[in-house]
């Protein structure tokens, strides 16, 4: 189901909490959010729908055609290539800011179906999964 998007910085700055195979309902939800906004997003985290779960959905152009992935629980191992750019994002109002990425990051995650993967991400899909991995530590660019 499409949920309102949450702007409320006092909420999305508090930390997510792990999330559960009984979260599988909020990670239908936030992909189907962040579907319906494909127009202009490409990477949501759980708190932006008002769900403080450790649970990020994005378009993952890695591969030989974009497909939409969900993490729960996701973490940078390795983070390599730094550089500095400018984000906007859908749950603050104001112009792009300022942040530092990562060209290429490896991260582990449980899948939806509580399987545990490790994966090597660069390039824009590594910025995204970055910016929404911010989102579930209360980082707000």
């Amino acid at each position: 189901m499409v949920k309102e998007l949450w702007h409320d910085p006092l909420f999305l700055a508090a930390k997510s909490t792990d999330a559960t195979a009984e979260d599988r309902d909020t990670a239908k939800d936030l992909l189907d959010t962040l579907m319906a906004h494909a127009d202009t997003c490409v990477g949501m985290a759980a708190n932006m729908i008002g769900v403080r779960k450790r649970i990020i959905a994005f378009l993952d152009e890695s591969g030989k055609r974009p497909v939409y992935t969900v993490m729960f629980n996701p973490e940078i191992l390795r983070a390599d290539g730094a550089y500095q750019t400018e984000e906007g994002c859908l749950s603050l109002l104001g112009a792009p800011r300022k942040c530092r990425r990562y060209q290429t990051v490896k991260v582990r995650y449980t899948t939806p179906d509580m399987q545990t993967r490790i994966k090597t991400y660069t390039g824009f899909t590594a910025q995204i999964i970055q910016h929404e991995i911010d989102h579930c530590s209360g980082v707000l660019i």
